[in-house]
């Protein structure tokens, strides 16, 4: 079988809300888009993963739908559409589409027809259940954003499920009009020459059948959480076993179209790397790639880096996908490297994430080193944000508007007199414009390590071994054929050593490493990273080949 596409691409995540605004409204749209595909392009990436631009009431922001085939007034028209397909194509760019099929907006015509009446066409298109005898809820099932996860109808006289907002019904997935109705959406796109789906909140799409209440989860450190979701054992309302099959389905229906990628989200839930294998495995039948928001959410250790890199050691990666940011979680170069967010941080996250063994996605802003914005409460616009406040501060931090010119207005994103975030100062100080012709900073980086990793196929498609965790040091190898590269990392702020006794090393590229050749070893600075071409015969790095070794803390 020939390699597909999306084998070690990487993929630029576009937050259309907050990428470039054409039209002088303050939210981003899809010719603003356009607009900016050269510099997209520019980067060196593979491919757009565009967030939702549909018909919404935008009360999560694109998020809760009322129609799966068209798009936003306020972002622009199908043949705006149309010609950023064409234009990413004519620019090599594949495009990417996000599809959200666990909910709805409660403004769909599907949930206002269901909620009229039981008997109704579309009436098992949702998930209702009636209540308890006292009137309570059917179960404990709780919503993310806070609450029961579910909502009466006094029309329809029963409760409906909702994962997030009360306005976000969850969609009947068990139902085969509901199932055939999404089929059709995905045509509809294909059939506009998309390249492919990410798919949004995938274990939210099912849930127990019986609707069994979800058993308690104490806190370890006695300590209520701020947000009661983490309470519960999720083990009743996501994560149902029909996931597998449905996403088999899909599966069947995408590949009828060549050179379709699926790419799943997956919660932070326990078990989570576990779920990506099943759902990308074997390769060609549900999900073709899939990620979990929990790598978001861990320490940033080599141990923990290590802990994942096991599960696909030996493997050529082609199911895992790695990404550090995104628009639902704060920035990385803030929520991992505090204080220590920018310059040799930002560039040690930088050369990591594009030596993972897989997909690669890029999110918006972070070629920048743009860090975690502080949003005031009177400008909040997040509903998860606005529940929980001032402990959580919601995803606003890190969907403020792309900074395109410093001393442009709104950091050169809109032209309005108000943008619907604001653009922090620090923000500006990393502008596209300011970065751009400097040959030291992290754009040019970015640009820099693309253009060079495509140099190195071991580091874009081939397998992981000898995975090392040492100290402050994360270690392993990547090999395709012939190409054996030896890739280290220093994740804390002081020089550590990497020890290379009987290997013989040729580093490459332009990265910063000393070498001392009485104790045979390798110097790495603070936040520093070393990639060496080892030559054939050399020992397996770091010890025996296929064990994963952790020694120090």
């Amino acid at each position: 079988m020939s390699t597909p596409w999306w084998h070690g691409a990487v993929i630029y995540h576009v937050y259309p809300l907050s990428f470039s605004d054409s039209d002088g409204d303050g939210f981003g749209d899809l010719p603003g888009l356009l607009s900016r595909l050269d510099y997209v392009a520019g980067l060196g990436v593979d491919a757009i993963w565009i967030s939702p631009f549909y018909p919404s009431p935008m009360k999560d922001f694109g998020y809760d739908i009322t129609d799966h085939c068209d798009v936003h007034p306020a972002m622009g028209t199908l043949d705006d559409f149309d010609a950023i397909v064409r234009r990413a194509h004519t620019l090599g760019l594949k495009v990417l589409i996000d599809q959200v099929w666990s909910h709805t907006s409660d403004q769909h015509p599907w949930f206002q027809d269901s909620r009229m009446a039981r008997e109704s066409a579309a009436s098992e298109r949702y998930v209702w259940a009636d209540p308890r005898p006292d009137g309570t809820p059917p179960n404990n099932w709780l919503s993310v954003f806070g609450g029961s996860a579910w909502t009466w109808s006094p029309v329809r006289r029963q409760y409906y499920l909702h994962h997030f907002l009360s306005s976000q019904p969850a969609l009947n997935l068990r139902s085969d009009v509901v199932v055939a109705a999404l089929f059709a959406c995905a045509r509809f796109w294909l059939d506009r020459g998309v390249d492919g789906f990410r798919f949004d909140a995938v274990d939210f799409m099912f849930h127990d059948v019986e609707l069994r209440d979800n058993p308690p989860r104490p806190p370890a450190d006695g300590m209520v959480p701020p947000r009661p979701f983490r309470l519960q054992h999720h083990v009743h309302d996501m994560m149902g076993t029909e996931t597998r099959d449905f996403l088999c389905r899909l599966g069947a229906v995408v590949r009828a179209y060549d050179g379709v990628v699926t790419l799943g989200e997956l919660s932070s839930e326990e078990g989570a790397l576990e779920r990506c294998a099943a759902y990308t495995s074997p390769a060609g039948t549900a999900l073709d790639i899939a990620y979990t928001l929990g790598m978001m959410k861990q320490d940033f250790t080599p141990e923990v880096f290590a802990r994942a890199l096991a599960a696909v050691e030996h493997t050529s990666g082609i199911g895992n996908c790695w990404a550090f940011s995104n628009h639902d979680v704060a920035r990385a170069c803030s929520r991992w490297g505090g204080a220590h967010g920018g310059g040799h941080f930002a560039c040690l996250l930088m050369a990591l994430l594009l030596s993972l063994p897989g997909t690669v996605c890029l999110y918006q802003g972070e070629e920048l080193g743009l860090p975690q914005a502080e949003i005031p409460e009177s400008r909040l616009r997040d509903p998860f944000g606005t529940a929980f406040y001032p402990v959580f501060t919601g995803r606003d931090g890190s969907r403020t508007p792309m900074p395109w010119t410093a001393a442009g207005r709104h950091a050169g994103f809109s032209s309005a007199r108000n943008a619907w975030l604001p653009v922090p100062r620090a923000h500006r100080e990393r502008a596209v414009d300011r970065q751009a012709g400097d040959a030291r900073s992290l754009l040019s980086a970015w640009r820099n390590f693309l253009r060079w990793r495509r140099a190195h196929p071991s580091l874009v498609r081939g397998t992981l071994t000898a995975l090392r965790a040492d100290g402050s040091l994360l270690s392993f190898e990547r090999v395709l054929g012939e190409e054996r590269v030896l890739a280290a990392f220093n994740f804390s702020d002081k020089p550590a050593t990497l020890p290379v006794e009987n290997l013989t090393l040729t580093p490459l590229g332009s990265h910063a490493f000393a070498t001392d050749p009485k104790r045979k070893v390798v110097v790495l600075q603070g936040y520093g990273v070393l990639f060496a071409r080892l030559a054939a015969g050399s020992p397996v790095s770091g010890g025996q080949q296929g064990a994963l070794q952790t020694t120090g803390n």
